[in-house]
């Protein structure tokens, strides 16, 4: 029998806390999660993509089954190409649901083997996104009450 891999896809620009449980809490369903840094067209990076790598290796040093590589281009053809079953994805709120059950089917009818599997985020991560976390680091304050424990920010200069 084949392995159960996921893709927990993103930029993680930065890795949070909401991702970590995410990741965490999925574990027991997988034989390996793979952490595909996607590059964004749309998204200018804070962090470079080697910084956002070396942070989540960090954060999951202790785990060999979970494993963080980046990739281009579109997510479905990197799940195809690893062998993946199944798409990995945090829903916080339920516009995040909307857009999470568009691209899902639309995945699914480019590759019909893949599942998309959500976990809803714990209620004390739901406002917590990479987006403000980024603009809290930006602007000088203080985000590492989101940011998992074992990530010391000041190690990571800006990229930006």
């Amino acid at each position: 029998m084949s392995n159960k891999i996921a893709i927990f896809p993103g930029s993680f620009d930065p890795f949070t806390i909401g991702h970590e449980s995410v990741i965490t809490r999925a574990l027991p369903l997988f034989d390996e999660i793979i952490v595909a840094i996607g590059s964004n067209t749309n998204k200018k990076a804070y962090f470079s993509m080697e910084q956002r790598i070396q942070m989540i290796r960090q954060v999951f040093s202790e785990n060999d089954r979970v494993r963080v590589e980046s990739f281009q281009g579109l997510t479905v053809e990197y799940c195809r190409q690893k062998g993946a079953r199944y798409l990995l994805r945090g829903l916080r709120t339920a516009s995040d649901f909307e857009y999470e059950r568009a691209i899902a089917q639309t995945n699914k009818a480019m590759y019909p083997e893949l599942e998309s599997v959500f976990l809803l985020t714990i209620p004390e991560h739901t406002p917590i996104n990479s987006s403000i976390v980024r603009d809290i680091i930006r602007l000088g304050g203080d985000a590492s009450q989101f940011i998992p424990k074992v990530i010391d920010l000041s190690k990571f200069p800006r990229h930006e």
